[in-house]
Formats: structure tokens, C-alpha cells, sequence
């Protein structure tokens, strides 16, 4: 119901300035945009290239190259391929491959798992496929580990996992016209013709970096949140970043992420010995509210406007 339909009171009057409300909204839209647009963000190439690698992977992954010709191919293992596999299996359809870049199901939540992560819509209509897997989620509002390892269940329910080429890129896709297939080839080698191609990806697995001055000479540790290191920070998604405790940390961003995370590297980067920790704000375009690095200043080089120290309880 809109704001028009709130706008008078019990005797007719006018209780809300309705002009005055979208003046405001347009003021708070106008102070996010950015003139540069995404040319705000530090293409992460070159020597950015290893806020891409994947943590979670095994670096050593190799198989055979695959030739083949397969009904339906569906390019990405997140939520949408999952549904898309799942579906296709309950339809009587066997005959299909899907394609992943990271070594497992789970999209945004195979990546994201950095302390906190979790999901602001309720997961009884979040998760997908709940009557089918027989699962009732834990929390109403789900956190990170529990919609991945939902995710996870869904391929084993499924049998989606020997239908799946993880770790694989698509590097070329062409349509055939004799044929009447798509033919697909991968970084791995493979060509795959397929009658149908389903593109299930989504953008949230492509870290984002803020084009600060200074960013390419910091010589500090630094990673990206959707690519955590707890071989660095120590703990789990549950906290316990014992490797921050005499770090001086700093997180780039105010969006959802770091509004996650932050209480988690304030109980550990300031919760004892000569720890300290640090919000650097930016602003974004509007809609945006992409998760930033998180990063120990005390390699020096970058330079950022601190918001201050962080209460100990984040």
C-alpha cells in the first residue's frame, strides 16, 4: 500500500508530506551516486588476480578433458542450477551436465563464509527444496554454513554431483546451426554439445575492490571477505579469530557484510592484547552494498579515513 493511501488522519487532514518524504528519499539516493559509476572499483586482474583464488578449493584439481553430447547444459551450480538439476531429474530427464566454477554447490554461499555471514529472509522461503529434502531449517533466518551444507544436500538428494563438472570455467560457447547444439568448451578442455543451455550464474562470486589511492602498493595482509582466510585470522564462521588478537585490522565498506562481520573481528582484533580495529567508510552507488576487504594495516601503504575504534563488543 502506498504512502498516498496514509496521507490523512481521522478528520481529513493531511498527516504526511508527501513531497516533503520524496524530496528526502531522492536527497539520501543523490548523496550515494557516484558520478564514475563502477568506474569506482580496481578491476581485479593482474596483480589483483588473487582476490579471485579460491580458498576452499584443492589447487592441485585435475581430470580427464570431457567430449560429449548431453540434452540440457546448465552453467552455474547455485540455487538457480540446483533447482534447474533438481527439476530436470523430476521430470524423468537424466540427460544433462552442469558446468561450476567452484568445487562445490552452494552459488554466493560457497564463497561467502566469512564470520557472521547469514541471510535476512526468512529461510523456510529462502532455502529451496525443503518438502522435497525433508529438512526444517535451524535458525528463521539462516546463517551461511547451514545454506551451504543445504546445498550440498540438495545435490546428494538429487544426484546432481556426478552430473557436475566443479572447478570448470566456460571459456567459449557457440551455436552449431547444422547441428542444432550448442557447443560449449571449457578452461579444462572440454567441448560439450549441448541441444539446451540454461544460464543459472550470478555476480556475487566476483569480489569487488575500491579503487582507493594507495591500494596497489599496500604491503599489509589482505583478502577479500567473499575469499576469508582463517588460515590467517584464525577461527571459524562462529568467531574465535584468535590470529587478530594483536592486529591492527581495518574493513573497507558499511554495507550488509561488514555490518556481519565487524562484531566478530571487534571481539578479536580488540578483545585483548595490543589488537585494534578499524571501519573505513566509502560510499557506494545506490543499491549497492558490496562487501570489502578486510585487511591488517600494520603493513603500511594504503591510507583510509578511520571512522575511529570500534567498542570491544563490535
Amino acid at each position: 500500500m502506498s504512502a498516498e493511501r496514509h496521507k490523512t488522519g481521522a478528520a481529513g487532514e493531511s498527516t504526511v508530506d508527501i513531497a516533503a518524504l520524496r524530496a528526502r528519499y531522492r536527497d539520501e539516493r543523490d548523496r550515494r551516486l557516484r558520478a564514475e559509476g563502477k568506474a569506482q572499483y580496481v578491476e581485479v586482474t593482474g596483480n589483483f588476480g588473487r582476490y579471485l583464488d579460491d580458498p576452499w578449493a584443492d589447487p592441485g584439481f585435475a581430470r580427464e578433458a570431457v567430449s560429449e553430447q548431453t540434452e540440457v547444459l546448465i552453467v552455474g551450480g547455485g540455487f538457480g542450477g540446483l533447482l534447474c538439476g533438481a527439476r530436470l531429474r523430476e521430470a524423468g530427464i537424466d540427460d544433462f551436465r552442469i558446468v561450476e566454477k567452484a568445487a562445490d554447490f552452494g552459488g554466493t554461499w560457497y564463497w561467502n563464509r566469512y564470520p557472521g555471514a547469514a541471510c535476512d529472509t526468512e529461510s523456510y522461503i529462502y532455502l529451496p527444496l525443503l518438502e522435497e529434502t525433508g529438512y526444517m531449517p535451524v535458525r528463521k533466518y539462516a546463517r551461511a554454513p547451514e545454506i551451504y551444507e543445504h546445498s550440498r544436500r540438495i545435490g546428494r538428494h538429487f544426484g546432481l554431483y556426478e552430473r557436475t563438472l566443479f572447478q570448470t570455467v566456460i571459456s567459449r560457447m557457440e551455436w552449431q546451426e547444422q547441428e542444432g547444439r550448442w557447443l560449449v568448451e571449457t578452461d579444462r578442455g572440454d567441448r560439450i554439445r549441448a541441444r539446451f543451455v540454461i544460464l543459472a550464474g550470478g555476480p556475487l562470486s566476483r569480489p569487488k575492490l575500491p579503487g582507493i589511492p594507495g591500494i596497489e602498493s599496500f604491503e599489509g595482509h589482505s583478502f577479500h571477505t567473499s575469499r576469508w582466510d582463517y588460515g590467517y585470522t584464525g577461527g571459524s564462521a562462529d568467531g574465535g579469530l584468535t590470529g587478530l588478537a594483536d592486529k591492527r585490522v581495518g574493513i573497507i565498506g558499511t554495507g550488509a557484510t561488514a555490518v556481519q562481520c565487524v562484531p566478530y573481528l571487534g571481539r578479536s582484533a580488540t578483545g585483548s592484547g595490543a589488537g585494534r580495529l578499524d571501519r573505513i567508510a566509502r560510499r557506494d552507488p545506490a543499491g549497492a552494498a558490496a562487501p570489502g576487504p578486510a585487511c591488517d594495516l600494520d603493513g603500511g601503504g594504503a591510507e583510509g579515513h578511520r571512522a575511529g575504534r570500534l567498542p570491544q563488543d563490535g
